[in-house]
């Protein structure tokens, strides 16, 4: 019955690509009005996330945010079907892309994007196959329902021009495909526990925060690229910016390189407060003797 039902969503989901991509851009926001109003607990996360990175900020900006920020969410949701099942013609033209994206393909050194996490960050595993030639490989979570768990493998893989591996497989795996000459798609700032990382601050508050950025980018002699995704207004589109490749990263001090990963990825947060993924418990982890935030 279980899967019956994922069955029947990706059914509606692939129904859901051939609208107008304006009606499939209001219908999500729509969605996420109503998951701002019924999803408690994350618009309450979200809410306790800004006001840990933003004090000085006014509640009603902050709810005002919250608010941007799900029907942002309600979009990224619906707008799956178009990534998963639309046709390469049609997200060329949904897809703006600014900067250098053939700069992987013509390095003679391993490259690394990182991706920060806003909503449209399925977008950055979609352009990199439609619009540059080089294999790019990411760790993802698996899903829990194994009928979408197939169904995101496939959607993100479905142009044949990467490789994806669950965040429980070996680092063995992701090193010889990075050796092998694929671009690896980092996605460095979510709390996955202690173990790897340091308590680095993030917006004044110190948040578990992998180390692995910095210390592949070592071992393999990795060049890294920042790489933000942006989801347009209406039917614009989305927008993936290539930034210049950081020149003085990594050094041989981790936690430094870490630092200097979180004050780009605030800055961009910035620049787009409503599109960060406040949703997620980012200070889940705390340091040793400290009390929960959440």
């Amino acid at each position: 019955m279980k899967n019956l039902g994922a069955y029947l969503l990706l059914g509606l989901l692939w129904l859901f690509h051939w609208l107008p991509f304006g009606l499939q851009a209001a219908i999500g926001r729509g969605l996420g009005r109503l998951l701002h109003k019924v999803a408690g607990s994350r618009r309450r996360i979200a809410l306790r996330n800004l006001e840990l990175c933003f004090p000085q900020m006014a509640l009603a900006e902050r709810e005002r945010i919250v608010a941007e920020h799900f029907q942002w969410l309600g979009r990224s949701l619906l707008e799956r079907s178009l990534l998963w099942y639309g046709s390469r013609e049609r997200l060329k033209r949904l897809v703006h892309v600014e900067g250098d994206i053939g700069f992987a393909a013509a390095s003679d050194k391993p490259v690394m994007w990182l991706v920060p996490h806003f909503v449209a960050l399925e977008i950055a595993g979609t352009a990199s196959q439609l619009f540059q030639s080089r294999q790019v490989v990411s760790m993802y979570q698996t899903q829990s329902n194994p009928v979408f768990d197939k169904a995101l493998r496939q959607g993100r893989l479905r142009f044949g021009q990467g490789m994806l591996f669950p965040r429980t497989d070996r680092v063995t795996v992701l090193l010889r495909a990075i050796r092998g000459g694929m671009v690896f798609l980092n996605l460095p700032d979510m709390d996955f526990g202690a173990r790897d990382a340091a308590f680095v601050p993030f917006f004044g508050v110190p948040a578990a925060t992998l180390l692995a950025p910095s210390r592949l980018a070592r071992t393999l002699g990795m060049t890294v690229q920042p790489v933000v995704t942006e989801m347009l207004p209406g039917a614009q589109g989305y927008r993936v910016r290539y930034l210049p490749p950081w020149d003085d990263f990594p050094t041989d001090d981790p936690e430094a390189d870490t630092l200097r990963m979180n004050r780009w990825i605030e800055s961009e947060i910035l620049r787009n407060p409503a599109q960060y993924l406040w949703v997620h418990k980012r200070f889940k982890t705390r340091p040793p003797g400290e009390p929960p935030l959440y």
